[in-house]
């Protein structure tokens, strides 16, 4: 049986703004359960890297009912700090057989 792992979530809220009017961000830590962990490809890497200029190190798998905003956001896995990048590929829920229906792509972010 397949099972997924718990990785840590940073998501950020605005709390203020700068002398420049730049926003302020303040993180907080939110463990997502049952999270799958997948190296993509070479050929999937050579595309990603080709058309965004960007290395793709993970692909997470993201459980059905879950409701975090996964773009470019920080996740940690594996004693490390990646960011999502890209808009998640998602599927219909009813139509996809196991417990995952998102597909999310990371990078190194350290």
């Amino acid at each position: 049986m397949i099972h997924g792992m718990t990785i840590n979530l940073l998501t950020k809220r605005q709390i203020s703004t700068d002398a420049f009017n730049q926003p302020v961000y303040a993180y907080r830590i939110e463990e997502v359960d049952d999270v799958l962990v997948a190296q993509p490809t070479a050929q999937e890497r050579a595309d990603e890297l080709n058309l965004s200029g960007r290395m793709i190190e993970f692909t997470l798998g993201i459980p059905k009912g879950d409701t975090h905003d996964w773009e470019d956001q920080i996740v940690e896995f594996f004693g490390h700090k990646f960011k999502t990048f890209g808009i998640p590929e998602q599927g219909i829920e009813a139509n996809i057989p196991l417990r995952w229906h998102k597909k999310v792509k990371c990078e190194r972010y350290e």
